[in-house]
């Protein structure tokens, strides 16, 4: 559990109220990637295995251990011939490489909007660009979008690294970022570097994929009209880390992040008369469920869901995981037809 408190709140005057962000917690990249491993487990059984959180939420990954899924940092860890996924956040070549030479069956679970921004990456190093990563040094989704082209991207996780770039053409400098950043840090990131790459490009497309950006507007309306909020996610997933600093940002009081209810405390709640809830992309509605629960055993019974955008993006299954179980199926099929037959 992590806290940042800007100030000591207001009187409590008005009824206790709860502002409800949405949208809220999974988005559909999140979605997908945790169907596919209940899908694998489903249709190959246990264990499938899983190279480093499927998603970046503890809830998740033990729900999934219970049911088969072996999580790994590093796919030398994994029997050869496994099946093996590769969560939502992405992976290098080197890591696609490395599973291969161990045979592994291999399910790309990656989220499309990193694929996305991998693909930029290949078509910027191929054009002889400077790539400026902007991102969070360590994380999972970082660490294979700059393995796409290591020796073209510089990593850019605060003003030393700034201070640090070193280009070869100021004509051909492109910014790229992380997907789940803070939108208004991004572009205090690239204002920046702008100062110093006058010629800096930006990215053809909005990196920061859309469910941060939705996530982020919804909670900077509710932290605008609260005393406290409640971010439900975990400590390493990086758009929950940025809800809180956006919720204080937009002028909430004070703003924490709990992995669910037994991370709120009382000493919270002094003073305060509105709450607003919100969780990130990787957190199941289970959570803020009981969130919402302790906070109406504290008398916030009132609550309001602030809509800010609708949202109805799918993606379909990994290509790996729909070709088996296409093949399943007609198998199936044949057989059913074989014994109508005989």
């Amino acid at each position: 559990m992590s806290a940042i408190n800007n100030t000591q709140t207001t009187d409590s005057k008005a009824s206790k109220k709860v502002l409800l962000a949405a949208p809220r917690g999974y988005c559909a990249g999140v979605d997908r990637a945790v169907i596919a491993v209940e899908k694998a487990l489903d249709h190959y059984g246990a264990p499938v295995y899983v190279r480093k959180q499927i998603v970046h939420n503890q809830f998740v990954v033990e729900t999934l251990e219970r049911r088969g899924a072996v999580f790994v940092e590093e796919v030398d860890e994994i029997p050869e011939g496994a099946v093996t996924i590769f969560s939502a956040h992405g992976v290098s070549p080197a890591v696609v490489q490395e599973a291969q030479s161990r045979n592994l069956h291999t399910i790309d679970a990656t989220c499309p909007l990193v694929t996305k921004v991998h693909k930029e990456v290949q078509r910027f190093d191929r054009e002889g660009y400077d790539i400026l990563l902007i991102g969070h040094d360590g994380h999972e989704e970082v660490e294979g979008t700059a393995g796409e082209a290591p020796h073209a991207v510089q990593l850019i996780d605060g003003d030393e690294d700034i201070e640090n770039v070193k280009i070869k053409d100021p004509e051909k400098v492109i910014w790229l970022s992380q997907t789940t950043l803070s939108v208004d840090e991004t572009m205090d990131t690239v204002n920046k570097l702008r100062k110093k790459l006058p010629t800096l490009q930006n990215p053809p497309s909005d990196d920061i994929c859309y469910a941060t950006q939705n996530r982020q507007v919804a909670i900077k309306k509710i932290g605008a009209q609260s005393d406290l909020v409640i971010v439900v996610g975990s400590d390493n997933s990086s758009n929950t880390v940025r809800l809180v600093e956006v919720a204080l940002d937009a002028g909430a009081k004070a703003a924490y992040r709990v992995e669910d209810e037994r991370d709120v405390k009382d000493e919270w709640f002094e003073g305060v008369s509105t709450v607003g809830v919100s969780s990130g992309a990787s957190v199941p509605e289970i959570l803020v469920n009981r969130v919402l629960r302790d906070l109406a055993e504290r008398g916030f019974n009132d609550v309001e869901t602030v809509t800010t955008a609708e949202e109805d993006i799918q993606f379909s299954l990994p290509k790996e995981l729909r070709k088996d179980l296409k093949a399943s199926i007609e198998k199936k099929a044949a057989e059913q037809a074989a014994a109508k037959a005989n």
